[in-house]
């Protein structure tokens, strides 16, 4: 089980960038705008490098629903490799079974 605090700033990451999605897509279309002025586009870049941190897409990190794993993370079920395993052993994902049965 990973720490509460790391998944507590995940979720305060994944808010942050859904508010500030729309903002920084428009500056970063400005930026590279290659009929706009120079300075138009470095005032875009200048702003986008105002915003906060935590609000770029790239800095988000995919964790396990259930135990919160960073590592080991299988993105079409959300969940890591340990709870997967254990979740299909029991017989809880409908069609998933081990390869050498």
């Amino acid at each position: 089980m990973a720490k509460k605090s790391m998944i507590a700033r995940e979720v305060k990451r994944k808010k942050m960038v859904e508010k500030y999605l729309d903002r920084r897509n428009k500056l970063r279309s400005v930026s590279l705008d290659n009929k706009l002025s120079l300075e138009d586009r470095m005032a875009a870049r200048r702003e986008l490098f105002e915003l906060p941190k935590n609000s770029a897409p790239t800095r988000v990190r995919n964790r396990c629903t259930i135990t919160g794993r960073p590592r080991g993370y299988m993105r079409f079920f959300g969940l890591s490799r340990i709870a997967f395993r254990e979740l299909a052993l029991n017989g809880h994902l409908p069609g998933i079974r081990k390869g050498s049965l």
